[in-house]
């Protein structure tokens, strides 16, 4: 069965910033969910996380940053980790518990601010990010990197998938290699960087991606 839901000290609507995304789009993360699937919700694992998953990619607790509906958090937690899935999106974590109930999966979902992560009060061996990263611009990329350092301590992974600007039907925010690379601090090691698809429903093939591995030092 799934846990408890839970939400952190500080509810992460309260004062929390409107995102570049949010301002380009004219809505909230949330409201992306209100009229059936978001653009970016295939209905499950993206197959870059099902590798992963299968390559023995993640270990320990489990973060899942900007989980959405859970397909990702939920294919981790069927290991058998402990897993936590945060997003900003009430509907979308209401779906995500509502799957990991039916399906007697053993998953936490948070409402959760990925700037504020330290709210969270907790540390993981590894953080999934698929679909996140690519959505903030360059100062708030800062901001997300110094708030997943709160959360992990040396020796962690944080698994990183973000649409890249290699290709002829890039995605929405597409990222460059150098872009990537320069959101990481000195606390960070990038171990590597290769080129991923990301599936969506606005594509049948799916969109050139970045598939990155970063170990926290």
């Amino acid at each position: 069965m799934s846990r408890r839901p839970t939400s952190p000290a500080g509810h992460p609507s309260d004062h929390r910033r409107q995102t570049s995304h949010e301002r380009q789009a004219g809505q909230s993360w949330d409201a992306s969910y209100h009229d059936g699937p978001a653009p970016w919700d295939i209905g499950e694992p993206q197959p870059a996380v099902a590798r992963l998953v299968t390559d023995g990619g993640f270990t320990g607790a489990v973060l899942d940053a900007g989980c959405g509906t859970g397909e990702n958090t939920l294919r981790v937690a069927s290991l058998g980790l402990p897993v936590l899935g945060v997003d900003v999106a009430e509907t979308a974590l209401a779906i995500a518990r509502k799957k990991a109930a039916a399906r007697a999966i053993d998953a936490e979902f948070a409402l959760a601010d990925a700037f504020r992560l330290d709210r969270l009060g907790r540390t993981f061996e590894t953080v999934l990010d698929c679909g996140l990263f690519h959505t903030f611009d360059a100062e708030e990329r800062r901001d997300y990197v110094t708030s997943l350092a709160s959360v992990t301590r040396p020796g962690a992974t944080l698994h990183i998938l973000c649409f890249s600007d290699v290709g002829p039907e890039t995605g929405p925010h597409p990222v460059s290699e150098e872009e990537l690379k320069a959101a990481f601090d000195s606390v960070w090691n990038i171990t590597s960087i290769s080129p991923e698809t990301l599936m969506a429903r606005f594509t049948t093939d799916g969109a050139p991606a970045w598939r990155a591995t970063i170990k926290r030092l």
